[in-house]
């Protein structure tokens, strides 16, 4: 930060503590000669206000060797604001509560005395888990590609339809990182649609091949659901 558009730190004390665990936003007021008059802090709900006005303290101190006496640090307890993190988490739960179909195992084996390779998916839906066993070539493409089919089938199977079908699956290279791309058919009486799904290439590629089905399906199979 430029100091002349900050002489007295006030911004960089700010972020420094909105920085800490607990705190939600802060205001540091100075005199006109860059004494410190008085720091409020908005912390979030269910803080100890004491340990929060340590923690300020220690904070300026060891960051910024700035001692300020605690009596000029206020702090306010908000119930309704959450931070970023606590959104952030939120929404992963609310994602994990609206998943219907788990996945719960991928093993891959290499048929004897052949180029072919056999992948196992098994899936659940409210505890009742469904295995398919695929075949197809041992080639990095057709690998995902049977770890996919296998998982298309379960998916099918589980909800007793015949409306899925793998359309493709790719390997790809996106913002830097290894991503395995699905599409997935679904038909109905009076259409079809392409659905499409993305993961991110960790444990294989197979089982990104597999995720990646799931996050094409998932709206489909929350639509699809058994009441």
């Amino acid at each position: 930060m430029d100091p002349a558009a900050d002489p007295w730190g006030v911004r960089r004390a700010e972020n420094l503590l909105t920085s800490l665990e607990g705190i939600l936003s802060a205001r540091v007021v100075t005199t006109p000669l860059g004494e410190v008059s008085e720091i409020h802090i908005l912390a979030q709900g269910g803080q100890n206000a004491k340990q929060v006005v340590r923690n300020v303290e220690s904070a300026l101190l060891a960051h910024l060797g700035l001692k300020v006496d605690h009596r000029k640090i206020s702090v306010a307890a908000s119930a309704d604001v959450k931070p970023l993190q606590a959104l952030e988490m939120g929404a992963v739960r609310d994602r994990a509560a609206q998943r219907v179909v788990l996945f719960e195992d991928l093993s891959m084996a290499t048929v004897p005395k052949s180029r072919r390779v056999t992948a196992t998916v098994t899936l659940a839906v409210d505890g009742r888990s469904e295995t398919v066993t695929d075949e197809g070539p041992d080639t990095q493409r057709n690998r995902m590609e049977t770890a996919a089919r296998a998982a298309v089938t379960a998916m099918a199977q589980l909800f007793g339809v015949q409306a899925l079908a793998l359309e493709g699956v790719q390997h790809a290279e996106m913002f830097g990182r290894s991503v395995a791309v699905v599409g997935v058919l679904a038909a109905s009486a009076r259409d079809s649609r392409l659905l499409m799904g993305t993961a991110e290439v960790r444990e294989s590629v197979e089982h990104a091949a597999v995720y990646a089905v799931l996050d094409a399906t998932n709206r489909w199979a929350v639509a699809h659901k058994p009441r």
